[in-house]
């Protein structure tokens, strides 16, 4: 588990008994979540409405009942790009990266909220702190970088926006197994400087290494919540709705 080291006093992003759904298809079902220092974990089968979940946190898709908080600023029904000016990043499934521009160009990107040069120059330089491996690849193409090297710039893009907590929507999709594992070493990374992630991911093994907190969704209701020594007892709950 990580466990962050990192000395951040990160605000709690809460939801209440959340009810969203598509036009008339309703796939959420009164969840209530809160974010944890480190990585809090959200896993369930297919159709279990995590994304949709996602996607109310960040605000795309609109709440019907329920709140969304973070720390004390109620965030129910803003806009996406309210959210991230709070300071809560989402990296897509598939990261995101804008393969035609350079990494600089994609770092950039993340900072379109700002427009002190200083400021952006500060973030630009930690994200390199974090990811020193983009340093030398400022000028190149985002699209001729290594699968790893390209997460490294999703991350890093979401840095910039000045983020403490981080959305991550499964960022091992697509991703070769051998790099799985470095996937997962770059979230902690983000945890070491004092960042939550809220973390959904299909690859269950190699993310409960890694989570602090869990929650299992299915038929978009919280079917198990705790720390995962707690769910690695639930021999049923792993069985049913993760296939372990």
């Amino acid at each position: 588990m990580s466990g962050g080291n990192g000395s951040k006093d990160v605000p709690t992003l809460s939801a209440t008994g959340i009810e969203a759904g598509y036009d008339r298809h309703q796939v959420l079902h009164g969840i209530t979540f809160e974010s944890r220092d480190g990585v809090t974990c959200i896993f369930g089968p297919n159709g279990s409405g995590k994304s949709t979940f996602l996607k109310t946190l960040n605000g795309i898709v609109p709440v019907w009942d329920g709140t969304v908080t973070y720390g004390d600023v109620d965030l129910t029904g803003a806009k996406p790009e309210e959210i991230v000016t709070h300071g809560i990043a989402t990296l897509p499934q598939g990261g995101g990266i804008f393969g035609s521009l350079s990494v600089e160009e994609n770092l950039e990107v993340g900072a379109f909220t700002v427009d002190d040069a200083a400021a952006i120059g500060d973030r630009k330089a930690e994200v390199l702190e974090v990811f020193p491996a983009l340093e030398d690849k400022l000028g190149q193409k985002a699209r001729d970088l290594s699968g790893g090297q390209q997460m490294m710039v999703s991350l890093g893009r979401a840095m910039m926006t000045g983020a403490d907590t981080f959305l991550l929507d499964e960022p091992s999709a697509g991703l070769a197994p051998r790099l799985v594992d470095d996937a997962f070493g770059l979230i902690e990374r983000l945890v070491d400087r004092g960042a939550q992630v809220v973390l959904i991911e299909q690859n269950v093994r190699a993310a409960l290494r890694l989570a602090d907190y869990v929650y299992i969704l299915a038929e978009g209701e919280v079917q198990f919540n705790g720390p995962p020594e707690d769910l690695s007892e639930e021999d049923e709950l792993m069985e049913l709705y993760l296939g372990l």
